[in-house]
C-alpha cells in the first residue's frame, strides 16, 4: 500500500509532530535540545522558513510552521535526518531514531493558528512536566513571556501577535493571557500528547 501523498501549500503555517521510536527519549538532556534548535537555526540560514511556535518534549515536538518556497517533504527530510545523525552519533546508536513518518495538518483560519500555538505552548503543563508553561525551558513561550529574550531567526512572533491589539507589550501580554483564559480545544495532533 502507498503512503498518501502530502500536501504542501505555501504561506500556510502546518502542525508538525514527530515521536521517538517506540516513545524512547528524542531529547535526553539540555545538550540534545539545543543540538535540535541548532539544526533548525542552520537550516533556516539555507531554506526559508518559519515558526510561529515549538515546543520540544522529551520523546516528540511539535512545530507551527510555513515554508514559502520548499514543501515540507524535504525541509522536515533536512531536519529528521541530521538529528538523527547527530543522535545516533553521540548515543552510538543505529536504526531507526523516529517512531514513524511525522504527522502534519494545515492550520485553516486565523482561531486554529491561536489554538495550535496555545496547544504547542500548554504541552508541558498538559504532561505535568511544569506548572506554568514560561517554567519549561524548551519551547517558544518565553519568547512572549520575556521580551528580553534573544529570538532566534527562524521564529516570527508576529504570526500571533498581529491578530491582538495595542502595543507590542500589550499583544505580548495578552497572548500569555489568553493560554490561562482559554483552554485549547481538541486538535487532532496524529494520536500524540
Amino acid at each position: 500500500m502507498s503512503r498518501k501523498k502530502r500536501i504542501w501549500i505555501p504561506h500556510r503555517f502546518y502542525h508538525i509532530n514527530c515521536r521517538g521510536n517506540r516513545r524512547d527519549p528524542l531529547f535526553r538532556n539540555a545538550t540534545d535540545f539545543q543540538a535540535f534548535l541548532h539544526i533548525l537555526d542552520q537550516l533556516h540560514e539555507k531554506i526559508p522558513f518559519e515558526l510561529a511556535s515549538y515546543c520540544l518534549m522529551t520523546n516528540h515536538y511539535h512545530l507551527q510552521i510555513r515554508s514559502p518556497e520548499i514543501p515540507f517533504s524535504k525541509l522536515m527530510s533536512l531536519i529528521n535526518k541530521r538529528y538523527a545523525n547527530y543522535y545516533n552519533a553521540k548515543y552510538r546508536l543505529t536504526g531507526h531514531v523516529y517512531e514513524k513518518r511525522y504527522y502534519d495538518k494545515v492550520i485553516e483560519d486565523k482561531e486554529g493558528i491561536l489554538e495550535v500555538s496555545r496547544y504547542i505552548h500548554l504541552n508541558p503543563v498538559e504532561a505535568k512536566m511544569v506548572k506554568q508553561p514560561e517554567y519549561y525551558p524548551w519551547s517558544s513561550f518565553y519568547l512572549f513571556k520575556y521580551p528580553n529574550s534573544v529570538q532566534p531567526r527562524f521564529i516570527n512572533m508576529n504570526c500571533l501577535l498581529d491578530y491582538y491589539e495595542g502595543t507590542i507589550e500589550q499583544r505580548r501580554e495578552k497572548y500569555c493571557k489568553s493560554l490561562r483564559t482559554l483552554p485549547p480545544r481538541d486538535i487532532y495532533i496524529g494520536g500524540t500528547e
